[in-house]
């Protein structure tokens, strides 16, 4: 009996390249790192046949080679890389507006009130929630998007929270130590009480990861829900002081090089499986 043909895998398809065509990103990486959409949706360009590399459709899983002619919906898709430079906008988001380039209902976006750059596009790093408030970095390295989102890097992110109530010292304690949610355990890094008035009060919280809603879902844990929210921190990104809602700032060459500097102990991530899962930064 003749047995069926073995199902190519990816390593079988790099196994005859040779060193220096194997070790070469793949396509929607380099095309994602160089600002051009997100890998994803790269990936989805090569499966409908619009992106096309020196004059022919590419196929899922192909290396980038020096001198690639690219072309989408056959227009060129220029990797300057003096256009390219890493750029990172800082974005001081409202509540009502939403973190996503389109939305059916025709709703407020926070892409709507970025600058137009030339080469490449904005990308997010991390989200928050329609009703949350606060800080967005926005930059034009895919690299550095994925380090800033990755669970693995474990950057800090830092909340002002207004809840009704103050904490008790037993909900101060679970809170800091492991509440256990519908996804898997979670705790604030720290929490300090920072003021209010009334029955409102405001408390400066950080924790390290970005699942979905998951500031909110730590304090309604307790019985505390969370009637305002803003981000501050995100890694070594801080909203600056005085920028109102609604607008940005782009970092200067030296104040982002201190940034990235601060970044050294977490290396740029990449590959298939550095995406962040679904849903997460949504907080």
């Amino acid at each position: 009996m003749q047995k069926p043909p073995l199902k190519k895998t990816r390593k079988d398809t790099d196994a005859g390249l040779p060193a220096a065509q194997s070790s070469a990103p793949r396509v929607q990486k380099a095309l994602a790192d160089a600002g051009l959409g997100s890998r994803r949706e790269i990936e989805s360009w090569i499966r409908s046949g619009r992106l096309t590399r020196n004059g022919r459709p590419l196929v899922l899983g192909e290396r980038a080679n020096p001198g690639d002619q690219f072309h989408l919906d056959g227009l060129p898709l220029r990797l300057d890389p003096k256009a390219a430079d890493l750029r990172v906008f800082l974005y001081h988001k409202s509540a009502g507006e939403l973190t996503t380039r389109h939305d059916p209902e025709g709703r407020p976006n926070v892409f709507e009130n970025l600058p137009r750059i030339r080469q490449g596009r904005w990308i997010a790093s991390g989200r928050l929630d329609f009703n949350s408030e606060g800080l967005l970095v926005f930059t034009t390295d895919g690299g550095l998007a994925r380090t800033l989102m990755h669970p693995s890097s474990e950057l800090p992110r830092v909340y002002m929270a207004r809840i009704s109530g103050r904490l008790t010292p037993l909900a101060l304690h679970t809170l800091t130590h492991g509440v256990r949610l519908e996804d898997g355990w979670a705790a604030f890094d720290g929490v300090e009480e920072t003021g209010g008035l009334g029955r409102n009060v405001w408390y400066a919280v950080s924790v390290h990861e970005g699942r979905n809603r998951l500031v909110r879902r730590l304090f309604e844990s307790q019985g505390y829900p969370v009637n305002r929210l803003i981000r501050i921190q995100h890694g070594p990104f801080r909203l600056p002081r005085g920028l109102h809602r609604g607008h940005g700032l782009e970092l200067d060459r030296e104040t982002l090089q201190a940034a990235l500097a601060s970044l050294s102990s977490h290396p740029v991530i990449s590959g298939r499986d550095a995406m962040p899962p679904p849903g997460t930064d949504a907080i």
